[in-house]
């Protein structure tokens, strides 16, 4: 721990802030990370399920890992934690605008009531179909032969998830938010994963102060302001009550 206090990093009343958040953020809740030495890379190959040409080659298998994924989340056991209800309260409670980037595909920030909130990555209880471009609602297991509910065409479905090899969604937003923003956050992610671990870089080459909130150091906690480690749900509720004191 580097440090606990928010001196020289406390916007002003009004002040926009930006969070990010990984897949730190929600392995407390009992979902697991992708990166740790017992995460999922650690068990199944990116090549082979997370990549459009995965995908094109072997849907079955590509559409096997996300059904798991998604009954995964539909366990009841798997909550929102402290972590992803303090910041649903940082966003009701602080007086300005608080916008939460999210790289999780899960939907625990909505479940603790966040509001205003970015899936760079997508969302696993969504869909997209490649013939029409419908974004759709779905909570059930997907295959590759389903048709499509509003366009009626078969083979189009596909898991509304950002794989490698393409464009995170809303980047301009985020990139719009990162520039206005008064304070920037960075919650339960490893630094690895680009575009969201460069966000840093460009809030340091403005000036913007910045703290990561993480379980153990990224490999880009040097370009942070401060930095506090430890468990998300303990040091991001923590980091919350200390910035909403006047």
């Amino acid at each position: 721990m580097r440090s606990s206090g928010l001196d020289g990093i406390r916007p002003e009343p009004g002040q926009p802030i930006v969070v990010l958040t990984g897949a730190g953020i929600s392995k407390e809740s009992g979902l697991d990370t992708f990166r740790d030495a017992d995460g999922i890379w650690s068990k199944v190959r990116i090549e082979d399920v997370a990549t459009y040409e995965a995908f094109a080659h072997d849907p079955r298998r590509v559409h096997a890992f996300y059904n798991e994924r998604r009954r995964g989340l539909l366990n009841p056991t798997v909550q929102p934690n402290a972590a992803h209800r303090a910041l649903a309260r940082l966003e009701r409670d602080w007086p300005g605008q608080v916008l939460v980037v999210t790289q999780n595909i899960d939907d625990l920030h909505e479940r603790a009531g966040s509001k205003n909130l970015i899936h760079m990555h997508g969302e696993l209880f969504k869909v997209a179909c490649e013939h029409c471009r419908a974004v759709l609602e779905w909570r059930e297991d997907l295959s590759r032969d389903m048709r499509c509910p509003d366009c009626s065409r078969a083979a189009g479905l596909r898991p509304h998830v950002v794989w490698f090899g393409e464009m995170p969604l809303e980047m301009e937003r985020i990139y719009q938010a990162l520039g206005a923003a008064g304070l920037f956050v960075s919650i339960g992610t490893s630094g690895n994963v680009y575009p969201a671990a460069g966000f840093v870089s460009e809030i340091r080459a403005q000036g913007t102060p910045s703290i990561e909130l993480n379980l153990e150091p990224s490999e880009g906690t040097s370009l942070f302001t401060r930095a506090i480690h430890g468990p998300a749900s303990q040091v991001v509720p923590a980091f919350v009550d200390n910035l909403l004191v006047r």
